[in-house]
């Protein structure tokens, strides 16, 4: 027998799945590899996964990406619950709004169907210490707002339609994966967030509990699975600086991070949707 035939003969499983996202989504490819077991062991209409969501929003095209690996498992025809325990904004909530049903603790924030781009400009800075910094592009709108080019009337009109046009498709991606907010998406879409109680009144979330409690209301029915990262410990003193230097790495890597998120690298898209 294969192995979804047998775990029919016992009861339905609940895989669930804990998404702790940076600006970046630094753990996209984990994502990806939960979602993918997911959609093979689990029996349509048997099992079901729940994903407790807590981020405040980060860069557009990773956070798109990562709301799409949760639609994977809609399109499975799994039932997908989304849990949130403290916030889901921004690109957080393009995550969550793709379940069937949205669970909220109480003061959870949620939300912030909205975008927004910080670019520091240095040019009256370079200018005062006599410094020259040459930028060169090739098309009109190559570079719109950029570290250390001139700042132009033109160039912050560009840089607002093209938010504004992400802005649209951000609404257009919510009104679709939750339809019960298509007559009400100039009400909410614009960039507020709301605490759970009162998201509940506005359609954005489903029902109003933690994720412990959710979990602890269907443990009767399923069984809860959840699926984890396998991390290798090295032992002995190695393993203990080993821990300590990947702490640090990781520190300054959040930091890099945070810079690359209000900076355009040259190359690369705009990354402007986070919590305002």
């Amino acid at each position: 027998m294969a192995v979804k035939e047998i775990r029919q003969l016992y009861r339905p499983v609940v895989f669930y799945i804990v998404f702790d996202g940076d600006v970046m989504v630094s753990d996209l490819e984990l994502l990806r590899k939960q979602v993918s077991l997911v959609v093979n062991l689990c029996k349509p209409g048997h099992d079901q996964c729940v994903v407790s969501v807590t981020s405040p929003g980060g860069a557009v095209s990773q956070y798109g990406l990562a709301a799409s690996q949760l639609v994977r498992i809609r399109k499975a025809g799994i039932h997908l619950t989304v849990c949130v325990d403290t916030v889901a904004a921004s690109g957080g909530y393009m995550m969550a709004s793709v379940a069937d049903r949205i669970c909220a603790a109480p003061f959870a924030v949620v939300g912030s169907i909205g975008v927004v781009a910080q670019i520091p400009n240095f040019q009256r800075f370079l200018n005062e210490h006599k410094i020259d910094a040459y930028l060169c592009t090739a098309g009109d709108y190559k570079r719109t707002i950029d570290i250390i080019g001139d700042v132009t009337e033109e160039g912050k009109a560009k840089m607002t339609e093209q938010l504004n046009d992400i802005h649209v498709a951000f609404k257009d991606h919510i009104a679709h994966a939750r339809p019960v907010l298509k007559d009400r998406m100039e009400e909410v879409g614009t960039g507020e967030h709301w605490l759970a109680v009162e998201a509940k009144e506005k359609g954005l979330v489903d029902d109003i509990m933690t994720s412990d409690e959710y979990l602890e209301s269907i443990c009767d029915t399923f069984d809860i699975i959840e699926i984890l990262e396998k991390k290798q410990k090295k032992p002995g003193v190695a393993g203990l600086f080993g821990e300590q230097f990947g702490a640090a790495a990781r520190s300054v890597k959040s930091i890099v991070q945070k810079v690359q998120a209000n900076v355009e690298a040259p190359g690369q898209a705009p990354t402007p949707m986070a919590i305002v």
